[in-house]
């Protein structure tokens, strides 16, 4: 894989609505071109961890952010969040809970386990839109972490 194909962002969502709506957002930034989509929570660890399908994934070309939704078939997104943040390979890649869920459960939860952010998808679409270009900018472009 060389740099032009390097995956910047992993969106971790199970709905194709939402995530053509987050694609879009992100095509709009010139964000989208970086972006792998996986379904579930298990395809999530998948990759992260380079097992199943993505066994050959370079080590070397983790995303820089990941957009992670909450509630997921298989394995969902609190589990996935625990398993990233313990291991020393994956804590340090920004992880942002995108999610429909507004319970205050599983907010304390995904701060206690080391959440980067928290956001409640915006209902309208304009709104989400922007929410998630925001997102994508600030998380890719602005934010600096450690090499």
């Amino acid at each position: 894989m060389n740099d032009s194909e390097q995956v910047e962002i992993l969106l971790v969502e199970d709905d194709p609505a939402d995530a053509e709506m987050t694609l879009r957002a992100l095509r709009g930034k010139n964000l989208a071109n970086r972006v792998h989509w996986v379904k579930d929570g298990a395809e999530a660890l998948e990759y992260m961890f380079r097992s199943g399908g993505y066994a050959g994934r370079d080590p070397d070309h983790a995303p820089k952010l990941i957009m992670l939704d909450i509630k997921m078939p298989k394995v969902d997104g609190i589990e996935v969040l625990r398993q990233l943040k313990a291991n020393d390979a994956t804590r340090r890649v920004p992880v942002v809970v995108m999610t429909s869920s507004n319970e205050e459960q599983d907010v304390l939860e995904s701060y206690r386990l080391g959440v980067n952010s928290y956001i409640v998808k915006p209902v309208h679409f304009d709104a989400f839109l922007e929410t998630v270009a925001k997102i994508g900018l600030y998380w890719v472009l602005t934010n600096r972490v450690p090499q």
